[in-house]
């Protein structure tokens, strides 16, 4: 058995500095979170579930807190870099290990493209790639200076985004816009309409998974984890909730749906549309917390799956200055870069969803394995059943796309195998 505070036995070579405390690793959790999300997500939750809107934020939230439980536990026991690649390896072997890396590296990578033109969209349309591709650039050099400067960056983008939302709920609520009948909650969407909200929702939550992700670099991770895991989820199930609340309250579920830019459309329809400067400044700064996250997450598990060579074993290169993988962060930036140089995939990302589920069913699965008391098993059954449930009530084109890039790494897998038989 692995000891708490050591690596895996697998583990080669140096490792990263361990340089995060709770506050600094919360901070993370909140950056990956409190992100975009928040101000893209509503419109099309609303529109799939309609009144049923918070119903289904209670469910994507009760999916993500056993899907953190999970995460936290087996962080714990595994401080590694690579997250959920790592517990699946270690707890159900290679091949499942590898599966959630691939759901999660893929996937990430898209969503790192579409957070780089999120944030040139917000900040000058006209020349949304090139301001998306020089974004990469700025947030890779911030990676590669170390963990401490990302922490640091990462608390002003979450004090930025933060400040704007509360600002949101304030307008909103103490407008006389706002009317208390347009938050009841009825099931006229059915069952189906409420799942596929909390799937498009659950989204916005994942960014926990950053905190486990990076456990190599946080101090004492048998009791940092644990504390700042749980603790960085209810803090943006508050937001998240205080938001969905002041915005149902001014636009109602129909309009929520039908709006394009939901925070703006409300503080607009509340009667101060002189804050929405601020709103879409928010929502860049955000994109800005989430691409620099999600850069770090993704370098992380491609690192830990180079140094097993699922991955070309340069990647697994740890600077011996600044104790980064700057190796992975270059080519996760590079590659990052380019697509977001070329490509518009706002629009091509719906497998991401699918993605991150299918790496937290891995998580709970592993979380299943470490404790055979019935009681300590009752999180992780209910994160994988919500898991699998929650990924196929998703739109059908993203369940397809999702598959088959799974299908995809299913099938580079085997090659690779076949290739290394004797």
């Amino acid at each position: 058995m692995t000891r708490p505070d050591s690596l895996p036995s697998s583990v080669p070579g140096p490792q990263l500095r361990r340089a995060l405390g709770v506050g600094d690793a919360v901070v993370v959790g909140l950056g990956s979170m409190v992100g975009a999300g928040i101000f893209a997500a509503l419109g099309p939750a609303a529109r799939a579930a309609g009144p049923g809107l918070l119903l289904g934020l209670a469910v994507a939230a009760v999916v993500a807190y056993c899907n953190a439980t999970s995460s936290a536990r087996l962080a714990a026991r595994y401080p590694a870099s690579g997250g959920t690649y790592v517990y699946g390896r270690e707890r159900l072997g290679e091949f499942w290990g590898y599966l959630a890396g691939w759901a999660f590296v893929v996937g990430k990578t898209a969503s790192c493209a579409a957070m780089a033109l999120t944030v040139g969209a917000y900040v000058w349309p006209g020349q949304a790639h090139a301001v998306a591709v020089a974004a990469v650039v700025a947030l890779t050099a911030v990676n590669y200076g170390g963990i401490q400067k990302s922490a640091w960056l990462t608390r002003v983008i979450v004090a930025v985004v933060l400040a704007v939302l509360a600002s949101v709920v304030v307008v909103c609520l103490g407008s006389g816009a706002s009317a208390a009948g347009r938050l009841a909650v009825d099931g006229s969407a059915g069952a189906g309409g409420v799942l596929q909200a909390a799937g498009l929702l659950f989204f916005a939550f994942a960014g926990y998974a950053r905190i486990a992700t990076l456990g190599e670099e946080v101090r004492d991770p048998a009791r940092t984890i644990p504390r700042a895991i749980p603790l960085a989820l209810g803090i943006a199930l508050v937001v998240y909730a205080g938001v969905a609340v002041a915005v149902l309250s001014v636009l109602g579920a129909r309009g929520l749906g039908a709006a394009a830019a939901p925070l703006a459309d409300a503080v607009r329809a509340a009667g101060v549309p002189a804050l929405v400067p601020v709103v879409r400044a928010g929502a860049a700064v955000a994109a800005l917390g989430s691409l620099l996250a999600l850069i770090l997450g993704v370098s992380r598990t491609t690192l830990a799956m180079a140094r097993d060579r699922h991955l070309p074993g340069a990647l697994a290169v740890v600077h011996p200055r600044f104790q980064v993988p700057h190796r992975a962060e270059l080519a996760v930036g590079a590659v990052v870069a380019v697509l977001a140089a070329t490509v518009d995939v706002r629009g091509a990302i719906g497998f991401s969803s699918f993605g991150v589920l299918a790496y937290y069913a891995v998580a709970n699965a592993s979380a299943w394995t470490l404790d055979p008391a019935p009681w300590r098993r009752a999180a992780p059954a209910v994160g994988l059943l919500g898991c699998v449930t929650l990924a196929f009530a998703l739109p059908w084109v993203s369940v397809a796309v999702g598959t088959g890039v799974l299908a995809v790494g299913v099938g580079a897998y085997g090659v690779r195998r076949w290739a290394a038989a004797p």
